[in-house]
């Protein structure tokens, strides 16, 4: 496969349901389309810029796939190329806000309004860690979607099961979380919590792993030490339709990528070629590359 097609690179800024601002990188390949299109989702306490994602975004225009990264609108990132910096936005995100601001992106999809070009019959999803938990969300509920891809995904969204840890999440109304990278302490309000609760079905990643009914392929390390091996294995074995679970062995979190990004590692490259591969398949019609 070669990789030396023009890449055109365009920022776009949508409106959330809640009316706050969604920044978004579009990368498509030069020519005047029609362009499948992939709608990627960062993790948590990252962005659309961090690590491997502007790369990632590169890669699949070269392969002839528009991609799409967003950020969430309250992730705590306020400029349109920037880094966590709005603690106040992150202390009142919740899961239900990002599964609202995928929807808002897909409606900007579906209807032309990010770039006419798209070609809304040919949609995948992306997600990395927690985004590719709201990946799957969207991808089972959304019937435009016809292809996903996680990376290192959550088989579950409720992350902490000490009690202990709980009530003084209620008691405080915040739990923090430490961002290794920067040393911040980032603040999770208790609306996150009360979301999580409130909204168990919805947020249900194995029921919804038994709704999908696209091609799916997971891609996960057998040494990632924030979401486990073992949660790739229980989201494959949920999967009604068809799943493929590739394991990368030895790999971490971000198959060894870092922030600011160094370029890539054999196992980011096995990833990214494997998704490549499997959206260009699922979503048939792909110009060749």
């Amino acid at each position: 496969m070669s990789h030396n097609r023009a890449v055109i690179h365009r920022r776009f800024t949508l409106a959330s349901r809640l009316g706050e601002p969604i920044h978004g990188d579009l990368r498509l390949p030069d020519g005047s389309g029609p362009h499948p299109v992939v709608v990627c989702c960062h993790g948590f306490k990252g962005f659309k810029d961090w690590g491997f994602h502007p790369w990632l975004g590169g890669r699949l225009a070269e392969a002839g796939l528009a991609a799409i990264h967003f950020n969430f609108s309250r992730n705590g990132v306020r400029a349109a190329d920037g880094d966590i910096e709005d603690l106040d936005a992150f202390r009142r995100n919740t899961l239900s806000i990002e599964r609202d601001d995928l929807d808002t992106v897909l409606d900007a999809v579906l209807s032309g309004a990010i770039d006419p070009s798209l070609d809304a019959t040919r949609l995948g999803l992306f997600g990395h860690s927690r985004g590719g938990g709201i990946a799957l969300l969207g991808a089972s509920e959304r019937p435009e979607a016809k292809a996903l891809v996680t990376w290192a995904a959550v088989s579950h969204f409720d992350r902490i099961a000490d009690e202990a840890a709980l009530t003084e999440w209620r008691r405080t109304g915040v739990f923090e979380v430490v961002n290794s990278r920067t040393g911040q302490r980032l603040p999770m309000g208790v609306a996150f919590l009360d979301d999580v609760l409130a909204n168990l079905a919805r947020l249900d990643l194995s029921a919804a792993a038994r709704r999908l009914a696209v091609p799916w392929l997971l891609v996960h390390g057998t040494a990632d030490p924030t979401v486990a091996f073992d949660e790739a294995n229980e989201l494959h074995a949920a999967a009604a339709g068809p799943a493929r679970l590739l394991p990368l062995d030895g790999a971490g979190h971000t198959f060894g990528a870092v922030h600011p990004f160094s370029g890539p590692t054999p196992h980011l490259a096995a990833a990214a070629e494997a998704t490549l591969a499997h959206l260009r398949s699922a979503l048939a019609g792909a110009s060749p590359a």
